[in-house]
Formats: C-alpha cells, sequence, structure tokens
C-alpha cells in the first residue's frame, strides 16, 4: 500500500510571510526584473531630487541624444566619427544662434506689441459684455454680466501682481539662461565625443547580465528616436504652414502665434485646444466678425485637421502605438511631477512604461518565467549597452 504521506496535497501558505514571498516571486520572477526596477528607480529618484541642480546636464543629454541620430547617419556613409561630431555640432550651434539672434528679437517684438494691445482689448471685451443683457435679456442679465466684469478684474489684478513678482526674478532666470547657454552646447559636445568611453565607464556600475534592460532600452530606443525625430518634423511643418497662413491672410503677431501652434503638436489634443483661444481672440479683435475672422477660422480648423488625419499618420504610422486615454494620462501624470519638462516628455516616458510592461517577464502555470522571445536586431546603433548584454 503506497505511503499516503506522499498523497497528501502540498498546503498552501498560512503566513503572511509566504504570501508575500509568494507575490514577490510571482512579480519579480528573475533577477533580471529586479535590476530592471532597481535602475528605473535610481534614474526616477535622481530626476526628481536633482532635477534643479543637474537641469543642465539632463538638457545636454538629451540634445546629445537627439543629435546622435544625425551623428550615426553620417558613420553610415563611412564618416569618421569625429569629423561627423564636428559636423552636426558645427550645424546645432548654427541653428542654435539663429534662433537666438533673428527669431527671439522678433518674437520679444511681437510679444510686447501685444502686451501694449491688451489694455485696449480688455476694454472693448467688457463693453462687449456690457452690451450681452441688451441683446440677450431672455439669457442673460445685468447683474450676472457685473459678477463677470468683477472676476476680471480681479485676474488683471493677480496677473499684473505676478508680472511684477517675476520682472524682480527676471535677473536670476537672466543669470540661469546664461549659464544654460554656454554649459549646454559644452556638454553636449562632449557627450557625443566621448560616448563610448562614458558608457565604458557606467558599464562597471551595472549588473553582468542585463539582458533584459537592453531589451527594453533596444525598444525605447526605437520607438521614442523615430518619435521624436518625427514630431520635430510635425513642429517645422505646422509651424511654416501656419506662418504662410496667417501672414497671407493679414493676421497680427503672425510668428508669435505660428511659433505657439508648431510648439501646440507636442501636447497631443491639449495643445491644439489650449492655442486656438489665443488666435480667435487676436482674430475677433482685429476684424470683430466680419469675413476676415472667418477666413482665418475656416483655415486655423482646416491646418489642425490636416495635421490630424494627415500629416500625423504618416509620420507616426507604427512608431507609438499608445491608446489617446494613455496619452492624456501620461501628460497629467508626468506632467504633474516635472511642470513642462513633463508633459514634453510625456510620450517618450508613457512609451518607456509600455515597453517595460511588455518586456517583463511573466509567470507560466507551473510557476517558472516564461521565456521571451528574442528580440528584432535594431534600426540604429544602441550603444554598447547592447553589446555587453548579449548573452
Amino acid at each position: 500500500m503506497p505511503n499516503q504521506k506522499h498523497l497528501q496535497p502540498a498546503t498552501t501558505p498560512t503566513t503572511l510571510m509566504d504570501i508575500l514571498l509568494k507575490w514577490f516571486r510571482r512579480i519579480f520572477p528573475t533577477p533580471q526584473a529586479i535590476a530592471l526596477t532597481l535602475l528605473l528607480a535610481l534614474g526616477f529618484l535622481g530626476v526628481v531630487f536633482l532635477a534643479d541642480m543637474m537641469m543642465p546636464v539632463f538638457a545636454a543629454l538629451v540634445i546629445a541624444y537627439l543629435l546622435e541620430g544625425l551623428v550615426q547617419s553620417l558613420e553610415a556613409w563611412r564618416t569618421p566619427r569625429l569629423a561627423a561630431v564636428f559636423g552636426v555640432f558645427v550645424a546645432f550651434m548654427t541653428m542654435l544662434l539663429f534662433i537666438v539672434i533673428a527669431l527671439l528679437p522678433l518674437l520679444y517684438q511681437q510679444l510686447a506689441q501685444l502686451v501694449q494691445q491688451l489694455p485696449a482689448m480688455v476694454t472693448q471685451g467688457l463693453a462687449l459684455l456690457n452690451r450681452l443683457p441688451e441683446r440677450y435679456p431672455e439669457f442673460i442679465n445685468q447683474g450676472q454680466v457685473d459678477q463677470m466684469i468683477a472676476a476680471v478684474r480681479r485676474e488683471l489684478i493677480t496677473m499684473g501682481q505676478t508680472l511684477v513678482t517675476y520682472s524682480y526674478a527676471s535677473l536670476v532666470n537672466v543669470i540661469s539662461i546664461i549659464v544654460y547657454v554656454i554649459l549646454v552646447p559644452v556638454l553636449v559636445f562632449f557627450f557625443l565625443k566621448d560616448k563610448t568611453k562614458i558608457q565604458t565607464w557606467l558599464q562597471q556600475f551595472l549588473p553582468k547580465d542585463i539582458h533584459l534592460t537592453a531589451q527594453v532600452w533596444r525598444n525605447v530606443d526605437v520607438q521614442i528616436g523615430n518619435y521624436i525625430r518625427g514630431k520635430a518634423i510635425e513642429i517645422l511643418i505646422v509651424f511654416g504652414a501656419s506662418y504662410l497662413t496667417f501672414s497671407l491672410l493679414g493676421l497680427k503677431y503672425a510668428l508669435l502665434l505660428s511659433v505657439l501652434v508648431g510648439l501646440s503638436v507636442i501636447i497631443p489634443y491639449i495643445g491644439a485646444t489650449v492655442v486656438t483661444f489665443p488666435i480667435l481672440v487676436v482674430a475677433y479683435f482685429q476684424w470683430n466678425l466680419t469675413t476676415p475672422f472667418w477666413y482665418i477660422t475656416i483655415a486655423y480648423f482646416v491646418l489642425q485637421a490636416l495635421d490630424a488625419m494627415v500629416l500625423v499618420p504618416i509620420l507616426f504610422a507604427e512608431v507609438v502605438n499608445l491608446h489617446p486615454v494613455a496619452i492624456i494620462v501620461a501628460i497629467l501624470f508626468f506632467g504633474g511631477f516635472w511642470g513642462f519638462w513633463g508633459v514634453f516628455f510625456a510620450i517618450p516616458l508613457a512609451t518607456l512604461v509600455e515597453a517595460v510592461l511588455s518586456a517583463w517577464p511573466r509567470n507560466n502555470r507551473y510557476g517558472s518565467p516564461e521565456k521571451t522571445r528574442k528580440p528584432k536586431a535594431p534600426e540604429r546603433d544602441s550603444g554598447d549597452l547592447n553589446r555587453t548584454a548579449t548573452p
């Protein structure tokens, strides 16, 4: 007769420690998953706590990452790396000088003109509000108009106080900008020139087996590289089309508004909605509800429709496969953490989260980690990290 002890089923964990250990092994089934989690946690904490003092370094890293694609393109044409780095860096500095010397003064001039016209616009807007009870007495009365006017005046007083406070802090901002202008290009050059040396130095602090981290990096590198390259092209096209349209139709502050429209594509859905308001306000106070106003309105919405239905599908086909809800949640979440920069990098960070979740090892029904498929070769060189992590 067989031993009854061997026929008894295994007992389930009964203590809290057993339950926690089982959960931990299910979430972190391999040492590679633990290493990836530690690297992500260290990166997140570094950005959160060192963002203020290390912002020039972070900015230079991002710019160097963007320029690295151009350097590798030149290397593919058998250009020596040092010559490719110098060529790309000179082009970058030329574009930067053009923005600082030629574009920013024009933007500042149009912004100053718009600020000077704001009191007249506010006065005209208040007069329009006072006429609403006469035209639409069944929808609004004078008491409601008085409340709206009082609210507008309070907001204007608050804005004025904010501008005064900002003017006192402008000296500190100017000093910070000067530091950025000097430090960031220097750091960008050395990050490009000594990329291999920096990677080799950093790899001595990483675990030996980082196959999962390398897989995530390959996916993120291809996705983010294509996304940022497409986004830069989209900004230039939308800016150029908007400036041409606004200039031909005679809209005031065409350059300033076109820059806003171009930058609005950085924040999907939200950016286009926010930038619509200043364009319609400027057009209304310039022409009232006449034919040119409706031309500008129709032309602007046609541009937005062409961008959403034609340009975006062409530039971003199969680049970032994120649901619109995920994009909006990422903008709100990362924007809450890092403000403007969180909004700016919301989609790349969401892509990182999606790549981690896709590559994360999962337990099968027998309790052992599932084997992940071998990733395809990257479209661009991901650096020494991939070569070191190859099993």
